[in-house]
């Protein structure tokens, strides 16, 4: 019987890393870019087609003008599960399109991240789980006096490797809105995948702080 619930729940879970990079989250991006260092925090709400429960982030970035390397960590408790997993996640983003004096914003966006397994005994109920992906994103500056509100959509495709299973293909898309003043700032996303003709969502919400480099 405890094995019958055990696979329920990798049913009911497995699905849950795919719909963002970092378990929990959504896919972040900022197609405008930028120089600098930014440091962000985030909490993550999951549906319950993607695992449910909650997730609490932290990540950086290194803006080098066009090109952006950042890496992440995120803790997540799925609903369900005996305790949480850990998430580790690099990206780089590469814009194609803008700049500072254009409203309009193309970047390409990559990475990979690796999800721990949890096991409770001799039970694994959420196996290791590697992800990748690789897309896109467009926004546009809105031209509002003191601030810095960039909107944004991202489309990409999540390659999804659970230890010892097949790996899966999925496309998803964010939508978000990344917020400045100043130095500080705030982020919220909503990211989706279809699996399996259920939608997984993520509902990700936080703040950053940037940071000047000299040189940069």
């Amino acid at each position: 019987m405890r094995r019958i619930v055990a696979c329920m729940i990798v049913l009911g879970l497995a699905a849950g890393p795919v719909s963002a990079q970092l378990a929990g989250m959504p896919v972040w991006n900022s197609p405008k870019g930028g120089s600098g260092i930014q440091i962000a925090a985030d909490y993550g709400m999951p549906s319950d087609e993607a695992g449910g429960g909650n997730a609490y982030d932290l990540r950086a970035n290194l803006g080098l003008g066009a090109l952006g390397i950042g890496a992440g960590f995120s803790s997540w408790e799925p609903d369900g599960a005996p305790e949480r997993t850990s998430s580790f996640a690099a990206t780089a983003t590469f814009r194609v399109i803008g700049g500072a004096l254009s409203p309009l914003n193309v970047n390409l966006i990559g990475g990979a991240s690796t999800t721990q397994d949890i096991t409770s005994g001799n039970v694994t109920t959420l196996p290791k789980i590697s992800t990748y992906l690789a897309g896109a994103g467009v926004s546009i500056m809105l031209p509002i006096p003191g601030f810095g509100i960039e909107p944004y959509l991202s489309v990409t495709n999540r390659w999804n490797a659970p230890e010892g299973e097949s790996t899966r293909s999925d496309i998803g898309w964010t939508l978000g809105a990344n917020v400045a003043l100043g130095m500080l700032g705030v982020q919220v996303a909503y990211d989706a995948q279809d699996r399996n003709g259920a939608t997984g969502s993520v509902l990700g919400i936080g703040a950053h702080i940037a940071l000047g480099v000299p040189g940069l």
